[in-house]
């Protein structure tokens, strides 16, 4: 990590149950959310291809979630000593040292970027005869000086980040996925809290964590960007106003990582999710969609075996 001093760490063994049977939980309850449900167990597509643009083809082997620092690091007041690095990271998760893809939701490398921003982690890395390699794919969105949103590649292709991410982690290889088709919203929760709400019923305190990528195929979306730090205490009944909202169309790229229930003491983000587009103003926070007729997802996940907490605040909110 970019920090001065090791950071602590904790990690949370799972056992999650096949996929299958998530298949099979999904496709009996997720119909009470959207009109039209299709849920299966799939070789996962090469997501390095379009419509996907991700830095490794799968999201398998060695799968983890990394949650790292935390909301209370942004507000009331930003913590800028919280700097931290995907590298740095994926060695203290015990990540693959050959190869691994990390993808999710965070905030921006405020030292690089010279301002608050929201990111989307995209990245693999390979090391062959001590030589390491990166495909660095992320993007940043920030709010410009007109109040407008501007998404591309974090300067310098930078591999750091600052106060806080939710991220999956993998070696990045093929392997069956989770595979979820959902059109026409009929229930009021979104797409992640949707699932989230399926998993939740059925597996109570039980934790259970997943990670991948979906797709806003159709439709629009409401998507949040964090303005620059804000000079006074930001509480919470104040984030709202602060924040600034955008409606963005189809089609979208979703970074996410969500769990069906907390773990007692973690302080655990239960859902994170960045999208990018295919222009230079898309990209922020997914909130929800907007046009609950015309929208269509579909999503590609995993599962996590384990949780690594890490810098966790010791203050959550």
């Amino acid at each position: 990590m970019t920090s001065s001093s090791p950071l602590p760490i904790k990690t949370y063994p799972l056992n999650p149950p096949p996929l299958s049977d998530f298949a099979s939980l999904l496709t009996i309850n997720l119909p009470s959310h959207f009109r039209d449900v299709s849920v299966s167990v799939v070789p996962c597509p090469d997501l390095t291809l379009p419509p996907f643009h991700l830095a490794a083809a799968g999201l398998s082997g060695n799968e983890k979630i990394a949650d790292i620092g935390g909301p209370p690091y942004l507000h009331p007041l930003p913590n800028f000593s919280k700097k931290y690095s995907f590298l740095d990271l994926a060695r203290l998760i015990s990540m693959n040292p050959e190869r691994g893809f990390i993808l999710g939701a965070g905030a921006g490398p405020f030292h690089i970027v010279g301002r608050n921003s929201e990111l989307m982690p995209n990245l693999s890395y390979s090391n062959e005869n001590g030589r390491e390699k990166v495909l660095n794919l992320t993007k940043y969105a920030k709010v410009d000086e007109q109040g407008g949103c501007v998404c591309g590649p974090v300067p310098g292709e930078s591999t750091d980040f600052g106060l806080m991410a939710n991220l999956f982690c993998s070696d990045g290889d093929p392997g069956e996925v989770l595979r979820i088709v959902a059109k026409t919203r009929t229930g009021k929760e979104n797409f992640t809290e949707a699932i989230q709400k399926v998993l939740r019923a059925e597996y109570g305190e039980r934790t259970v964590s997943l990670g991948g990528v979906f797709l806003v195929k159709k439709g629009k979306a409401m998507l949040h960007v964090m303005p620059d730090f804000s000079k006074e205490p930001l509480e919470h009944g104040m984030m709202d106003k602060w924040l600034k909202f955008y409606e963005v169309g189809a089609p979208l790229v979703c970074l996410s990582t969500f769990h069906s229930s907390e773990i007692e003491g973690a302080g655990l983000r239960m859902e994170h999710t960045h999208c990018f587009g295919d222009g230079e103003e898309k990209g922020g926070h997914y909130h929800f969609d907007t046009t609950a007729e015309e929208v269509e997802y579909e999503a590609y996940f995993n599962t996590a075996k384990v949780i690594c907490r890490v810098d966790q605040p010791q203050i959550w909110n």
